[in-house]
This record gives C-alpha cells, structure tokens and sequence, in this order.
C-alpha cells in the first residue's frame, strides 16, 4: 500500500496524459568498497514511473530500504551519513531523449535531470543502456558515479579510509504499464 501511494505522488508530478509505465521494484545497488571494507548495500522497492509521450521519468528511493551484509553498516548509513529520518527519500526527475517508445529495441544514450540526495539537488546526465521490449514494457540499466561531498555527505575523518568518497551506484529498472 505504502508504495502504491508513492507511486501515485509521483505519477501526478508528471502533468502529461501520455502511457504512464511503472516500476515497484527498481533495483539499485551502492558500492563506497575501499582497500580496508567492503562497503555495499542493495534495495529492490526503488518505485519510478516513466511517461512515453513526454519523455519524463521520475525514480524515488527510500534511503532506510538500503540492506547491508552487517547491521552495524546500515545503522551507520542511516544515522551518520545520510541522515535517513531528515532525508528519507532520494529522487531523480529526468528526460530521456533519442528513444522510439513505439520500437522494440536496444537504445544507448543519457537520462538528463536532476537527482536530490541527502536533501541536495544536482543537475545530472547519467549514460544508460533502454531496451524497449514488444510487450510495451521498458527496461533502462545504468552504472555511474556520486561523489559523497556533491550531496553534502560527510564521512567522518576516523572512518574516511574505509567508506570511498565516490560511490559507485548501479540500477536496473523494468516499467510496465499499469
């Protein structure tokens, strides 16, 4: 229920009419490894919708739903670095140019617009591979860069050698129609 509700928040932030496809199970992964920790946690509730007559698409993640191989990390996440019970949510509102909604197949390019994480909103173009398959569904795969300090995350000097300031982020996201 609580993610049909967000699905429903953000589907009315996108004020076209045009085919509205959604996901309920983005998955997205996080890795800040360094030399000394393995630093690496997933989330498959990550909920988008994508709307193909306007290009726009908006993903929200909800930062608690982030799972760690050891509790302790995940308590660390949340309270000290991003903060989770101030800033709940991550969200990324973008276009995406150069696909043909109506075409089944395999497009290369960039999703343009802007992420907030940690309450701080960048500009971003993040590469993506989009395949749109016959059924109508469409799957869009992406692997980037987030620099902890651009979204004013801190990382406290005692533990700075352990937690990368450059997170890698990676995320699968199929959108199917309602």
């Amino acid at each position: 229920m609580k993610h049909l509700l967000t699905a429903a928040t953000i589907a009315l932030s996108l004020v076209a009419s045009g085919q509205k496809l959604v996901s309920k199970d983005t998955f997205v992964r996080i890795n800040a490894s360094t030399p000394v920790e393995d630093v690496d946690a997933v989330l498959n509730n990550g909920v988008g919708i994508l709307n193909t007559e306007t290009n726009e698409a908006v993903w929200q993640l909800q930062m608690q739903s982030f799972t760690f191989k050891r509790a302790l990390m995940q308590e660390h996440f949340n309270e000290n670095y991003m903060e989770s019970a101030l800033h709940p949510k991550a969200t990324l509102k973008a276009k995406i140019e150069g696909v043909d909604w109506k075409k089944p197949a395999t497009y290369k390019g960039g999703i343009k617009g802007q992420m907030t994480i940690h309450g701080v909103t960048k500009d971003v173009t993040i590469p993506a591979v989009i395949t749109v398959h016959a059924d109508g569904s469409v799957t869009i795969e992406s692997e980037f860069k987030v620099r902890t300090t651009d979204y004013g995350i801190k990382v406290p000097t005692l533990v700075v050698s352990k937690v990368a300031e450059v997170v890698t982020v990676t995320v699968k996201s199929t959108l199917k129609g309602a």
